[in-house]
């Protein structure tokens, strides 16, 4: 015994049978070698020598023999709640993932996207949520020129933005959520536009753009530029769902997504036509960080954010 009490107590976890955590745990339990074995499946003689080692690693008895079974040092004592809290842990750790249950949770998921894809999810995934999680909420967020250092300080759960070329973040993930067309918006009665909208007519009206970073040129102008056509812009704006009311209210014409030019000619005095030059669709992407991959709730929310981006039969 008094070996072991001048042995230096060790502090350094990595050399440390964690093991031994679930004898100490047991012996402060039960206070008796045999019913602390039976419980840890282990024989009197196995769990006497996890007690020598514990009795060498912290240079402590720990537990003193009585008449009633073992009694713990003021160590021991000192050791008890911090072991049960790391059992507690463990337990956390090694336990089986519990699933999601979307009826009874309560917390809130964010998305950051631009007000295109903001508008285009958030009332059939709002339907869904009223449906089934009726206390779970959503904040919408901007989305971030970066959005990956964006995902990864977890400033959001997922991103819906047009799909991004080039290689993506370590640890970023993604997946396709629907393809979309290019369609013009313009009021009704427009003096230009009769059942179609021709080129030249096209080319000499007031266009709006939206140029969310505040940057001229895009896939209209690009488009034209190969033709050895231009267009006026004659308003720049930074957000998609502004547009749809300056040309409600004017001669001017816009551009944009065909979710977004038919949710508005539904409440405004607009007209969907088709642009007169054939415009690359382009695909709105869903992206989320490794570390949400295979959590339960996050899995949840994904597969109803892909649900409130269908119907994906929008030609492109």
């Amino acid at each position: 015994m008094l070996d072991i009490l001048v042995m230096p107590a060790v502090h350094d976890v990595a050399t440390v049978d964690l093991n031994l955590v679930r004898v100490l745990s047991a012996l402060l339990d039960e206070r008796h070698l045999t019913r602390a074995g039976k419980r840890l499946g282990l024989t009197q003689s196995a769990t006497s020598h996890a007690l020598s080692r514990l009795r060498r690693l912290f240079g402590d008895p720990l537990f003193v023999r009585t008449s009633r079974g073992l009694a713990p040092t003021a160590r021991a004592q000192e050791l008890a709640e911090p072991v049960r809290e790391a059992m507690r842990a463990l337990d956390r750790c090694f336990r089986a993932e519990e699933p999601f249950v979307a009826a009874s949770a309560a917390r809130s998921f964010s998305i950051a996207s631009a007000d295109y894809g903001s508008f285009v999810l958030a009332p059939k995934l709002l339907e869904r949520l009223e449906r089934e999680a009726p206390n779970v909420d959503l904040w919408l967020r901007a989305v971030d020129a970066s959005f990956e250092e964006q995902l990864a300080r977890g400033d959001a759960d997922v991103v819906v933005v047009p799909t991004r070329s080039g290689e993506l973040a370590a640890g970023i993930r993604s997946r396709p959520l629907y393809r979309e067309r290019f369609v013009c918006l313009v009021r009704k009665g427009h003096p230009l536009v009769k059942k179609g909208i021709d080129l030249a007519s096209w080319t000499s009206m007031r266009h709006v753009f939206i140029a969310p970073r505040g940057t001229p040129g895009g896939v209209v102008d690009e488009t034209l530029a190969q033709l050895g056509k231009r267009r006026r812009v004659a308003l720049a704006v930074p957000h998609f769902l502004l547009a749809p009311h300056v040309v409600a209210g004017s001669d001017l014409v816009v551009t944009v997504g065909a979710r977004v030019a038919e949710a508005f000619a539904e409440i405004l005095p607009l007209r969907v036509v088709d642009p007169p030059v054939k415009l690359p669709g382009f695909e709105v992407r869903m992206y989320w960080h490794e570390r949400h991959h295979r959590d339960p709730a996050q899995q949840w929310f994904r597969d109803a954010v892909r649900g409130a981006a269908e119907p994906s039969s929008v030609r492109a």
